[in-house]
């Protein structure tokens, strides 16, 4: 690995961290914050691609594990892979792997209409299952009502959707080299 790759994977860990910024609304039947963070996973797998879309979440969690309080609304440390918001933590490096894969495969013929599906894909379609059995088995509520609850996040999420996809397709005309940095 480069020291490029690890500037790269380093910078969408930061960059995650920054979207944690804003703060979250928590959703009050399943304590599980609306915020822009995970955008993170969407952006790093688009820019970055696979392995270092997924390295750069890896290293987020990480660094959220060992105490840093990088994730919105100033939290960090082990106790919030034991809380609800598990399941989506830790489903954010195989979305960032899986839309990393999507846009690396298709970079040089995707439009933002691609990159759109792909974050839909690997952001929501994938994510959320991970993250709603995360919130069932730790709030003790029944699948159905999480997957109910979690409804909340789609509206935000589709706009999360539309700017990461945005964004890839502008990194991608301005910056032909990031196509070779997957």
């Amino acid at each position: 690995m480069s020291i490029k790759d690890i500037v790269h994977i380093a910078l969408f860990a930061a960059i995650t961290a920054a979207l944690g910024v804003f703060p979250p609304f928590v959703l009050p039947l399943i304590g599980v914050p609306i915020t822009a963070q995970s955008m993170g996973p969407m952006l790093a797998g688009s820019i970055l691609g696979a392995r270092k879309g997924a390295l750069s979440m890896a290293l987020f969690l990480l660094l959220v594990a060992i105490g840093l309080p990088l994730l919105a609304g100033g939290n960090g440390g082990l106790a919030v892979f034991l809380g609800p918001t598990a399941g989506f933590l830790f489903g954010w490096v195989l979305s960032a792997a899986v839309i990393g894969w999507l846009c690396q495969t298709y970079w040089s013929r995707a439009g933002v209409g691609h990159f759109a599906l792909f974050n839909f894909l690997g952001g929501v379609l994938l994510l959320y299952p991970i993250g709603i059995a995360g919130i069932s088995i730790v709030a003790g509520i029944p699948l159905l009502q999480a997957a109910i609850a979690s409804l909340a996040f789609v509206p935000g999420d589709l706009v999360k959707v539309a700017v990461a996809a945005i964004v890839a397709t502008t990194v991608r005309r301005s910056y032909p080299v990031m196509a070779g940095a997957h």
